[in-house]
């Protein structure tokens, strides 16, 4: 596939700089060669751009100084690249047809158009929408709901009665409506609490691999339109995720905590149970959450790494805090009441 600046721009927009060249791919600044276009992402990487051998830039207009290439000036480049990639990979789109080897209960309802891969096992009264493609080895439990255009990977598992919306992605290994961990301690033994709620995954999400979204023990797990979920993330039963809220890898999100919307999640971060979460929150990668957040901004709790004799020092005092805080408040009260007799 060949565009030309000038055809770029008029399907995506932006104003045109330079020559109108022909453009054969799209690439990062530093894996860029001649017939290629990258994209500027702020100021810092401005000596990275000059070097760069691509052939034309997409930049932001107050950052379009001193280039001789061709550029489109448009107000967010790195979303203008990512549309610009999804012209020149635009992905494999279903295959209508059923594998042999798929193995589909007499009573599943799939679409004519949709694609199931080699060695697929699908469920009673499964219901999967138009060109929506079941990777091999995927397991679909039984009254599943798969809506249309939807995306499922090698060895994705779906368990009974979960929901699927519209132009999903569930990466290799991702598991929707697993059982919560819902135990209750029987004095000697432990007893299973049983999980009927479902996983219910909204319209235009993305999962990533190794992710699990367990179901609800009683009433449902959601996660919203438009999320987007790294891998390996643990989301646990009753939890509700907002709309087009991000989390990256590794965090975990216990149980029946509700997140809200357009929250920006870093990776290695652990969020606590039975918490609320505003709308618009960013939580730095790496934090504890263990209390609500109640209204929208930028939370951090990270320790950064020092020198392991400075820790074992400052652990010393962490264990004497209490007691220091102790002092303090004495020695308030006692400059209060000295400050009370003038002295």
């Amino acid at each position: 596939m060949e565009l030309k600046l000038s055809q770029i721009v008029e399907k995506l927009g932006g104003e045109l700089r330079g020559d109108d060249l022909l453009i054969a791919g799209c690439a990062g600044l530093q894996e860029a060669r001649a017939g290629d276009i990258s994209f500027l992402a702020g100021a810092k990487h401005a000596g990275q751009a000059r070097a760069s051998l691509a052939s034309a830039l997409i930049v932001k207009d107050s950052e379009d100084d001193g280039f001789i290439c061709s550029r489109i000036v448009t107000r967010d480049p790195l979303l203008y690249f990512a549309r610009l990639a999804a012209l020149f990979h635009p992905g494999k789109t279903a295959i209508p047809g059923i594998h042999p080897t798929a193995i589909i209960a007499s009573n599943a309802v799939i679409h004519p158009d949709a694609q199931i891969e080699a060695g697929v096992i699908i469920g009673d009264r499964v219901r999967i929408g138009a060109a929506t493609r079941i990777g091999a080895g995927s397991v679909i439990g039984d009254d599943v709901l798969i809506g249309e255009h939807c995306l499922l990977h090698p060895r994705v598992t779906i368990y009974h009665d979960c929901s699927v919306g519209d132009r999903v992605i569930l990466h290799s290994g991702c598991v929707i409506g697993s059982d919560g961990f819902g135990n209750a301690w029987a004095g000697d033994h432990w007893e299973k609490i049983p999980q009927f709620g479902r996983a219910i995954i909204g319209n235009d999400v993305e999962i990533g691999a190794n992710t699990t979204i367990d179901r609800g023990a009683a009433s449902d797990t959601v996660v919203a339109e438009g999320c987007r979920i790294d891998n390996l993330v643990q989301i646990a039963h009753n939890v509700r995720l907002g709309r087009h809220t991000a989390i990256a890898a590794k965090s975990g999100v216990a149980g029946s905590t509700h997140i809200g919307d357009f929250c920006l999640i870093g990776g290695n971060v652990a969020i606590s149970g039975h918490l609320q979460v505003a709308d618009r929150v960013t939580v730095m990668g790496g934090s504890n959450v263990a209390s609500d957040i109640r209204e929208a901004g930028v939370y951090a709790g990270v320790t950064p790494a020092i020198p392991h004799s400075k820790w074992l020092r400052n652990a010393v005092h962490w264990r004497h805090l209490d007691d220091l805080a102790k002092k303090i408040r004495q020695l308030e009260k006692q400059i209060a009441a000295l400050t009370e007799k003038g002295e």
